[in-house]
């Protein structure tokens, strides 16, 4: 995997990915940044939302089960001084689908969390993370 970061202007960075996609990033005002763009730890736990819910979709897919819909909300306290690394992660999943199992669902929320998620499972190292989930019939 390869990502080539280069600085912009002011506090304002964009990466360019392996695949080819680009992504800005931007600090806040008090460290000179504009605000135009997520800061880079942001897009650190958006990451991680998008790994474990993308595992979600892939194991309840897999197991024939009629998904339609996930979501998974984040909320992260990160250390008072620097290294300020994430200490806390809660997420939870809103999985949406006809007749889904909330046995399933655990099932697949567990697989990620321990098994394929690679972010989270490396996140884990510093930070506590804690997972619910939520079933809706669609």
């Amino acid at each position: 995997m390869e990502c080539t970061v280069r600085w912009h202007e002011g506090m304002s960075f964009v990466a360019e990915t392996g695949s080819g996609h680009l992504v800005c990033m931007d600090g806040a005002p008090d460290a000179g940044g504009r605000n135009l763009a997520p800061r880079p730890m942001e897009l650190l736990l958006a990451g991680t939302g998008g790994c474990t819910a993308f595992d979600i979709v892939l194991i309840l897919k897999r197991g024939r089960h009629a998904v339609s819909g996930c979501e998974v909300k984040l909320q992260a306290d990160r250390a008072e001084t620097d290294p300020k690394v994430f200490t806390r992660i809660n997420m939870h999943f809103v999985v949406t689908g006809k007749n889904l199992k909330p046995e399933a669902v655990e099932r697949a929320v567990q697989l990620s969390a321990e098994k394929y998620c690679s972010a989270s499972i490396m996140l884990g190292k510093t930070a506590a993370i804690d997972h619910s989930f939520e079933v809706v019939e669609a």
